[in-house]
């Protein structure tokens, strides 16, 4: 009985082979001509770049970035493929380029203001559409922009050079706070020290703990720098990004706490003064209801951040070359002994100090501590040829674009490279 059944079931499965077996073969053949129309599609882009190979392009360069770090991954891709290279991060066309052209092209067009970066990483330190460093929200930016703007260019400038010298004789005469039982002097933090007391006289004017600040401020980075591109599913793990989080909240909570302190003296005060601080400045754009309270607090911590890191980083980087170069050391203070004497340092006399401008812009292009600046496209475009989309990532590399144009000696520290204007 059993062998009756099976028969007609052989033959019926025979009879259906032969109509099936061309059927799938043509599925088959589709398929592979999808996949090749595919990878041919995304191997069409006129820009340099590594190749897609059906999704594990992006894969390696997202892993690289993530890896390496952004600068050291530009630079391998810049030197692989050239000044202008298309990779992949986190699955977004992204494109790094160190033609001076091109940058020009980008930081003076209104549509390349928006910043890319993890969303999540950037809620998590409380940037995202907050502040000015890395805000993706073009509208909000244009708002909170002329703030800086204006602490940056206005008349109270005028009192840096007044605040950097009391802050170094302040923090000199405190030497013993950052030198070991050896003897040896905590440079960096020394810069950082001087340079936080600075923007705070500058920017805030609040009495605070210059030690503690800073050791927040450097913890803050660090978790900036470490969410700053990572995949949505590295904050599913809290026990992976919470730590970032507890050091971001530590430096807001404590900026929180000057800002308030800030509100509460301009409540008791009489009349403001004539030139009113940054900080002041966006207080009062808040209770105008021009800002949120949010903004106005990560607004006020990003300038507070931004001296004791970038500034307080350049100038020790300033120290080691004057050290390595002797020969550059005795041309800077002849200069100042000429221009300056025995006298105190004025505003008046930096214009006359041409030799420690030029080390000041050789030190920065040599070794810069700001080497990038990300952007994302909000518009179709055209730059140096090539076609860019819009919602395109781009990383501007600096850093390796001030050592492949325009300089005599681009790759050596030398104050002929700024000897005449570039």
């Amino acid at each position: 009985m059993i062998a009756d059944v099976l028969n007609p079931m052989q033959y019926n499965i025979t009879e259906v082979m032969p109509s099936v077996a061309p059927a799938t073969a043509a599925s088959v053949v589709v398929l592979i001509f999808l996949l090749i129309l595919i990878w041919n599609y995304e191997e069409t882009s006129s820009i340099p770049g590594p190749c897609y190979y059906l999704g594990l392009g992006p894969l390696i360069s997202y892993s690289r970035f993530l890896f390496t770090g952004i600068g050291t991954a530009s630079n391998y891709y810049n030197n692989m493929y050239g000044e202008f290279v298309r990779v992949w991060i986190n699955g977004e066309e992204t494109l790094i380029i160190s033609r001076s052209s091109a940058t020009c092209h980008v930081m003076k067009h209104g549509h390349y203001v928006s910043r890319f970066g993890s969303k999540l990483g950037l809620q998590c330190i409380g940037m995202n559409e907050n502040g000015i460093i890395f805000n993706s929200n073009p509208t909000l930016w244009k708002v909170i922009r002329p703030f800086f703007n204006k602490a940056l260019s206005g008349p109270g400038l005028l009192q840096t050079t007044e605040h950097c010298i009391n802050s170094t004789k302040h923090f000199l005469a405190k030497l013993s706070d950052v030198t070991d039982d050896l003897g040896k002097v905590n440079v960096l933090k020394l810069m950082r020290l001087i340079m936080l007391d600075t923007s705070n006289k500058l920017f805030l004017s609040v009495p605070l703990d210059e030690n503690d600040i800073v050791v927040k401020i450097q913890k803050y980075f660090d978790a900036w720098q470490a969410l700053l591109l990572k995949p949505d599913i590295f904050f599913k793990i809290s026990w992976l990004y919470k730590k970032y989080e507890k050091s971001a909240n530590d430096l807001k909570e404590a900026v929180e706490i000057l800002i308030e302190q800030k509100r509460r003296e301009l409540s008791t005060s009489d009349k403001l003064d004539e030139n009113i601080d940054f900080a002041t400045e966006l207080i009062l754009a808040q209770n105008h209801g021009d800002l949120t309270a949010e903004n106005v607090n990560q607004s006020i911590l990003e300038m507070l951040i931004a001296a004791p890191d970038t500034m307080s980083v350049s100038l020790y980087f300033m120290l080691i070359l004057i050290a390595q170069h002797p020969i550059t050391e005795e041309k800077i203070r002849k200069e100042i002994n000429t221009v300056v004497g025995d006298r105190e340092v004025q505003s008046s006399d930096l214009q006359n100090l041409k030799v420690l401008e030029n080390f000041i812009c050789e030190s920065m292009r040599y070794q810069p501590v700001v080497d990038l600046v990300m952007r994302k496209a909000l518009e179709d475009d055209i730059i140096d040829g090539y076609y860019v989309k819009k919602g395109t990532n781009i990383i501007l590399n600096l850093g390796r674009m001030h050592r492949v144009e325009f300089f005599p000696k681009p790759n050596e520290f030398s104050l002929d490279n700024f000897e005449k204007t570039v």
